[in-house]
């Protein structure tokens, strides 16, 4: 599996019956509670924001990101709450007076249209504001606090939203507005919060595919809200409320769409054995792009004596590459000879000649060990090319990193067949922030790979951890790669 994100194109929060913008502030504070103070004002807040879908579009279109094998790809909205570096944090109270929200659920909504689901598009504008309140000095007066649009009232600056707040919690709209109340909402998911510390993790999949599909049209966004329930509690005496970073922060901690897919290529034409499934791939390119031919290959697996004993469709993995996998395979005199015959092949309308490539097919005794002998754990070295230790990228760039795997305290036995796996992050202090979990390398019949994509990754310094798993014992291999992201000018 590999991720790739998408970042907010702009957002804000809505203040229950105020003109006040904050679209620029740093931190977004959800808050509920009804009790009259000067310095908190009563009420609740809703968060909304849009998401810049057009580069997982593109990568989508080109193949980058394929379906073609498995349609598992999944999309979680991920934002990094402010509280949970700090348990000392909890049970306490910001600043301004509010607490800290416990035991809470939060909904992740689409932003209707003027009339629900129907009519326009509800589109809105971000805002320059930052500041909740206006402490006006006398001489400049404060910059950075705006009551323009977005806010409770005002979509943009001609336009209103088509009820105050988005939805109408209490269900009482009529008539031409009976669709924006909160029962007529299409609520994407719900997140159940036990300390108030917890990070947002929305599943988006369905929605964010049906966006892309075109099965949804009209969409300028979401928002995140307390359920209707709590937004409604009367008779409070305090404050209360929870914090994210929003698009603005200064931090690592930007909000972000993670969409994971399953693009693992792990190609076993050098070690195809009898008895088991195995996976046979052609790569695709043209003046050494790789590309998408017109429709999926066919395939044909043949013996010694040329007889098709399988005919198989092949399946677009990635962009160029094309996989197939082959049923068990016995045979009375292993090792022995096979051919892969890769037809009704074409590109841009023209036919290409049918590609024949061989195998070996391998005793089955060399992969599975069954008997009273246990393996050893081995000990790997690693090699890579691709990005330089220390090596500043320019975030522009898209890195296919060749990874040698090897035997420890040897210089010449290359292996071929190891399940080896990746992870990144960054550091801040002592702490490790993931930014991929453990990811397992592609294995090719000439080596092994993975791709690094630097177009969705913050500038900051990154660290590369290699993982292998041998008899039970899982050996990591930390700081293998380090490297740092810069802007590009």
């Amino acid at each position: 599996m590999s991720i790739y994100k998408s970042y907010f194109k702009r957002n804000d929060t809505l203040i229950f019956n105020s003109y006040t913008n904050t679209g620029q502030n740093p931190v977004v504070e959800l808050f509920f509670g009804r009790v009259d103070n000067l310095n908190t004002p009563k009420g609740y807040s809703r968060f909304i924001f849009d998401i810049d879908l057009e580069e997982l579009q593109t990568k989508l279109s080109n193949g980058t990101i394929s379906t073609g094998c498995t349609p598992s790809m999944t999309h979680t909205l991920r934002m990094t709450n402010t509280s949970s570096f700090d348990k000392e944090l909890l049970n306490s109270t910001w600043s301004n007076g509010r607490r800290r929200a416990t035991s809470f659920d939060l909904i992740l909504f689409r932003i209707p249209k003027v009339s629900g689901s129907t009519g326009d598009s509800q589109t809105w504008d971000e805002g320059v504001g930052q500041d909740y309140y206006n402490t006006k000095d006398a001489l400049e007066g404060n910059k950075s606090f705006s009551d323009r649009p977005v806010n409770w009232y005002q979509r943009n600056t001609v336009k209103n939203w088509s009820v105050n707040g988005l939805y109408d919690n209490s269900n009482t709209q009529t008539g031409p507005t009976i669709g924006l109340n909160y029962s007529a909402l299409t609520i994407v998911d719900r997140q159940h919060f036990e300390f108030g510390d917890e990070d947002i993790e929305f599943d988006m999949t369905n929605e964010i595919n049906d966006v892309l599909s075109g099965a949804t049209t009209g969409v300028t966004g979401w928002g995140v809200a307390f359920v209707p329930e709590v937004e409604n509690i009367t008779g409070m005496t305090e404050n209360y409320s929870v914090g994210f970073f929003s698009r603005h922060t200064q931090t690592f901690y930007e909000p972000f769409l993670e969409t994971n897919y399953d693009d693992l290529i792990q190609d076993d034409r050098y070690t195809f054995y009898e008895g088991k499934s195995n996976k046979l791939y052609l790569y695709a390119y043209a003046n050494g792009n790789p590309i998408i031919l017109d429709n999926n290959p066919e395939v044909d697996i043949l013996d010694e004596s040329d007889n098709i004993i399988q005919t198989l469709t092949a399946c677009s993995r990635s962009n160029g590459v094309y996989e197939v996998t082959v049923s068990a395979i016995t045979s009375s005199n292993t090792p022995c000879m096979y051919y892969d015959n890769w037809r009704e092949l074409a590109y841009n309308g023209d036919t290409i000649t049918p590609i024949e490539n061989e195998f070996v097919l391998l005793k089955n005794v060399d992969y599975f060990t069954i008997g009273t002998r246990t393996e050893e754990p081995s000990i790997y070295g690693f090699d890579f090319n691709g990005i330089l230790q220390n090596e500043k990228i320019l975030n522009t760039d898209i890195r296919k990193v060749n990874v040698t795997l090897k035997k420890a305290y040897t210089s010449k036995e290359v292996l071929k067949h190891v399940d080896c796996y990746y992870r990144i992050y960054v550091k801040e202090g002592n702490t490790e922030v993931q930014v991929q979990d453990w990811t397992q390398i592609n294995r090719t019949a000439d080596g092994f790979y993975f791709v690094f994509d630097t177009t969705d990754k913050i500038p900051n310094e990154y660290f590369i951890d290699i993982k292998v798993n041998t008899d039970r014992e899982v050996n990591t291999y930390k700081r293998e790669l380090q490297f740092q992201i810069v802007n590009k000018k």
